[in-house]
């Protein structure tokens, strides 16, 4: 990628754009530009003054009704088209990773411990693209679109907020019918887009688990009741308990990424405590994992003598794409920007995405853009939540004509 703003042409043995594609090119400086000022000053969690000042200043001068949040520094805006039809929500994310940057781009983080390291950034530029390029288009549009521009992604889900406070109801009283969303990853080439219908991401719940048994010397052990033995026990049996009784076409999976025990080497502590997380598809699986979980480490600690306190802490849901809209929405981009773009997603990812808010109330789907090298890609590149993560910034070219493709698509087209 360069360092420099370029609105690259179409790579060698491609045949040239026209329509939106050739429209996002043009547009590419800019939202290039805007991306990287985001990517030097990355903002954390609900409140982005910085970043909401940023996007409020580039959407200025559209013909947007524009509002923002008051328990999150969000932007919503909505484009009304010039006739009657249906109501599209568009969303990208703001916010960034509590990381320190180390790609040694020009334009890296300027914020100590804060990184857009899952390319937030350029979500939010594509967005303002997209708001550019279907203002310029607002008489073919029928009905309105909502760009919705989210912080607390990565925290503690801004998305819920948003709703509350109305994102999915237009000034006039209608209700959003669809709703679509982007994100980038280096897993696939730049300008390319995968999605799925059903599950894409999944429930993300977080696991605290105590293990109280009783202090003593490192000496004499069988005076004491040591809690870590029980406490490796316990990850071992969760391990077998997924593997043994989930059903592997309908996965589960359970880490226990960090567990605490002890002052010093001579005495044995009286509790140990493990944190994990559980990631599930469907709510039937995410009900059974939960309860498993907590059976398992009741059950070890009391085979042992010890007790057992479990927390365990819902995060987001899984996120399903709606399968019709799903449909339309590879055959709207392929109409409209150019075949061979849109793959199919051969399986769910386990990571998690607050857009799955969004989803439990109204059809939708969310897919990835491929930001990476050409084929064949490395399994060693860094991707999203890397210190060393380099997204492609032409990919964003597909990404704000995809946004637009969708919602010129689904606005004019009955029963959507």
């Amino acid at each position: 990628m360069s360092e420099e703003p370029t609105g690259a042409r179409p790579a060698p043995g491609m045949p040239e754009e026209d329509g939106l594609l050739a429209e996002a090119r043009r547009l590419l400086p800019d939202v290039i530009g805007l991306r990287r000022a985001l990517h030097r000053e990355p903002e954390r969690g609900r409140h982005l003054p910085r970043t909401q000042e940023r996007v409020l200043e580039a959407l200025q001068g559209l013909p947007l009704h524009v509002t923002t949040g008051t328990r999150l520094s969000s932007v919503t805006a909505v484009l009304e088209g010039t006739r009657p039809g249906r109501t599209v929500l568009l969303r990208a994310d703001m916010d960034a990773l509590p990381l320190h940057e180390n790609t040694g781009l020009g334009f890296a983080s300027r914020i100590p411990g804060a990184m857009h390291a899952c390319g937030h950034d350029l979500h939010t530029a594509m967005l303002v693209g997209a708001a550019h390029l279907l203002s310029a288009r607002r008489e073919e549009l029928a009905g309105r679109v909502v760009f919705m521009f989210q912080p607390a992604e990565e925290s503690d889900g801004g998305a819920a907020d948003m709703i509350e406070e109305g994102v999915l109801t237009t000034p006039d009283g209608q209700g959003v019918d669809a709703a679509f969303a982007l994100h980038v990853t280096t897993r696939f080439r730049a300008g390319t887009l995968h999605l799925r219908p059903g599950p894409m991401f999944a429930a993300s719940d977080r696991i605290h688990l105590t293990v109280r048994g009783r202090g003593g010397h490192a000496s004499a052990p069988h005076l004491a009741l040591d809690p870590i033995p029980v406490a490796c026990e316990i990850v071992q049996a969760l391990q077998g308990f997924v593997t043994r009784t989930v059903n592997v076409f309908d996965p589960a999976v359970v880490t226990i990424a960090r567990i605490e025990a002890g002052t010093t080497t001579n005495i044995i502590p009286a509790t140990a405590e493990l944190h994990g997380t559980f990631r599930t598809l469907t709510p039937d699986t995410r009900r059974r994992v939960r309860a498993g979980i907590e059976r398992v480490a009741r059950h070890v600690c009391a085979a042992h003598g010890a007790e057992a306190a479990v927390e365990l802490y819902e995060g987001y849901p899984p996120l399903h794409n709606d399968p019709v809209f799903t449909a339309a929405v590879g055959q709207a981009v392929a109409a409209r920007l150019r075949q061979g773009i849109v793959h199919a997603l051969a399986e769910p990812v386990m990571g998690a995405e607050d857009f799955a808010y969004v989803l439990e109330r109204v059809p939708g789907a969310m897919a990835f853009l491929g930001a990476g090298p050409p084929p064949p890609p490395s399994r060693n590149l860094p991707d999203m939540h890397s210190d060393r993560v380099v997204f492609d910034e032409d990919a964003m070219i597909t990404g704000i004509a995809a946004h637009a493709a969708v919602a010129l698509h689904h606005t004019s087209t009955p029963g959507g």
